[in-house]
């Protein structure tokens, strides 16, 4: 698919019952300070805008304003929430922030949401937990299949002191041990991204206020410490979009998004980004790596409700098409 430089659209807005137009045309501006532009609310979050993040962004946003419009036209207020959902370090942060500030040029003004901070827990405190849940479904596993012994809980005490409980090559030495691994999977696979991991209720909570017109809403901190939990009262008053940037954005169990962007990469795709850009020290456990493969599956699960499916090279595709890339990443 060849780079948009230019996207015609005659469509307007109703604001009661004053007709707003949103421009005749969109020529995407050549952005030369990236760290003007404003990011996502998430505490701490390192956001590197390369050009190849706004190459993607400029080819995904004329369709963004194609399906934005009649939804906007729709709304009471004149309000929609847009989210771009998609693996680790697929650059949903990056092209979140751009969409918004993109919108924001047009006077359509938008405000950029992380979801990371929603979930029950602080990450050190998530991430033990996540850890706990694998650990205790694998030991219930070998129970249930009559693997479990004591010889056997001392050489797991080992494996998972040294962080090895979860890598698939102990199994060639411990073949129970692939008994312990599938059956955490399965434990941590209804964790993650679950209501059990994530405070959904209080983000379709945040739509709803946003929808109904609110403008002021009250909106969580999260930073990585206990210690790191506060709210702050953000003004909406000129504000019709929030643009949500998290890996659960088009998840079931949040309510009122208007338009789910997925942006899609391969589990190899994702680790060699998390790897350039050195997250977690550049280099993925073997928990990380099985953590990042249960979010692709239910990525994967989930895109037959996103509204835009976005290939890595930035070419829009169908969820046909995109079923078709993904049968052939598992054969």
């Amino acid at each position: 698919m060849s780079e948009v430089n230019e996207c015609e659209t005659k469509n307007v807005l109703k604001n009661n019952q004053k007709m707003i137009s949103i421009g005749t045309s969109w020529v995407p501006e050549n952005i030369e300070d990236t760290e003007s532009i404003p990011k996502g609310d998430m505490p701490g979050d390192k956001i590197q805008i390369s050009p190849d993040h706004i190459r993607k962004a400029q080819m995904i946003f004329p369709k963004l304003l194609e399906t934005l419009v009649p939804v906007l036209n729709e709304h009471p207020y004149q309000r929609a929430v847009i989210a771009v959902c998609g693996g680790s370090g697929v650059g949903k942060s990056e092209i979140a922030s751009l969409l918004s500030y993109y919108l924001n040029q047009l006077n359509i003004g938008s405000y950029t949401l992380s979801g990371d901070n929603y979930p029950h827990r602080v990450p050190k405190y998530n991430d033990a937990e996540r850890l706990r849940v694998f650990r205790q479904s694998g030991i219930r596993g070998l129970i249930s299949h009559g693997q479990y012994s004591v010889e056997r809980k001392e050489i797991l005490k080992e494996l998972q002191d040294n962080g090895n409980d979860s890598n698939s090559s102990y199994a060639k030495e411990y073949p129970w041990l692939s008994i312990y691994q599938s059956a955490g999977r399965y434990g941590l696979g209804n964790y993650l991204g679950t209501r059990k991991e994530i405070d959904f209720n209080e983000l379709t909570g945040i739509i709803s206020q946003f929808k109904n017109g609110n403008d002021r809403i009250f909106l969580k901190r999260m930073g990585r410490a206990d210690s790191e939990l506060w709210y702050d009262a953000v003004d909406f008053n000129d504000k019709k979009i929030i643009i949500i940037e998290w890996t659960h954005g088009n998840s079931h169990n949040l309510q009122g998004v208007d338009i789910p962007i997925l942006l899609n990469s391969t589990p190899q795709e994702t680790l060699e980004h998390r790897r350039a850009r050195n997250r977690d020290g550049g280099t993925d456990s073997p928990f990380t790596t099985m953590v990042l493969g249960i979010e692709q599956d239910m990525l994967v699960s989930q895109a037959s409700k996103a509204k835009l499916i976005v290939a890595k090279s930035g070419e829009l595709l169908s969820y046909s098409d995109y079923c078709r890339i993904m049968l052939q990443e598992k054969c």
